[in-house]
């Protein structure tokens, strides 16, 4: 009888989440991957001693780390301290356990507020620790900072003797199946299809957009970075070091495009159809006025994006009906 081969054993950190479920709904597919993943309630990912114990317990090959409390504007003001902390003991936590049970190969996610406020777009990897950092969201930045210049550590100094392979991508503002509807905590986009969902149902008259709506984003479906994702982490160590910018290991994931706020609206106005007026409200803080990646690197692994705003927008809006986002 002809051995079975023993199959990839892969930890998705964060699986429940919007970016950690999108990587799962492709892996699963993999006949060659055995998923491992664990509920919060089962592990607590800020809790040093039980990470190093599931590691060393599961034998894991492979890790991409998408675990993370996050939030928009207003949950980052808010919550700081427990942005900071969370995010820096879930990074060093799973890190560092990686390391110690022999995982060689890690996938780091990052974000697109790692990079200065005032960084010349579209921004390039290269642009990071160059300035300040934008204020409303200074502290899962940082936490997120740490967690690649981990992987860089790590990678610089065992890379050679125990063939340590730590790689981090930075995408853009992601959305879609899974994102978070809470009322205060949620980024801009599952926000306004809550709030034009809901002025529809109650036939109300207007609905009110955070901010001046000038400020331009860039908005990636979670299905297209999550394949991203997997794309760039299965690339050969020496293909994805070519890609990287020189003494660091981080890509960009984007769509290559932006959008103003007041064009979103208008876009989520439409597939939601509701048909009331948008009023903006100018006491509330916008934020960076632009933040647009460059992400040319990725695009010379071949990837591209398949879904258009439109596209990404109806296919999200459809899943808000189906989930359960009783906030």
């Amino acid at each position: 009888m002809k051995q079975e081969l023993r199959k990839k054993r892969v930890y998705i950190a964060g699986h429940t989440g919007m970016v950690g479920s999108a990587i799962a709904r492709i892996l699963i597919g993999d006949k060659k991957v055995r998923l491992i993943t664990k509920e919060r309630a089962e592990l607590d990912l800020t809790n040093q001693d039980r990470v190093q114990q599931f590691f060393v317990r599961e034998k894991i090959d492979e890790v991409y780390l998408a675990a993370a409390r996050v939030g928009g504007i207003h949950a980052n003001r808010t919550y700081s301290a427990e942005f900071l902390y969370e995010n820096l003991m879930i990074a060093s936590n799973i890190i560092n356990s990686a390391y110690q049970a022999g995982v060689t190969k890690l996938l780091f996610l990052g974000s697109s507020c790692i990079y200065p406020k005032n960084a010349e777009q579209p921004i390039v990897e290269e642009a990071l620790l160059t300035g300040r950092l934008e204020e409303t969201n200074e502290s899962y930045a940082i936490a997120k900072i740490a967690g690649i210049k981990l992987c860089e550590s790590f990678n610089r100094q065992y890379s050679e003797t125990s063939e340590i392979d730590y790689r981090s991508v930075m995408p853009c503002n992601l959305y879609g199946p899974g994102d978070n509807y809470h009322g205060e905590n949620s980024h801009v986009i599952p926000a306004l299809i809550k709030r034009f969902h809901a002025a529809k149902e109650n036939k109300a008259k207007t609905v009110i957009v955070w901010g001046s709506g000038k400020p331009r984003r860039e908005f990636l479906f979670v299905e297209d970075a999550a394949s991203a994702m997997v794309n760039l982490m299965n690339i050969k160590r020496a293909e994805y070091r070519d890609l990287c910018a020189e003494n660091s290991y981080h890509i960009n994931i984007g769509a290559g495009e932006d959008i103003s706020i007041a064009e979103l609206a208008e876009e989520i106005r439409t597939v939601v159809g509701y048909e009331g007026e948008i009023t903006f409200d100018n006491s509330k803080p916008d934020g960076v006025y632009s933040k647009l990646m460059n992400s040319s690197r990725l695009r010379k692994s071949g990837w591209e994006p398949k879904n258009s705003i439109r596209t990404g927008l109806l296919k999200t809006y459809k899943s808000f009906k189906t989930e359960d986002n009783k906030w």
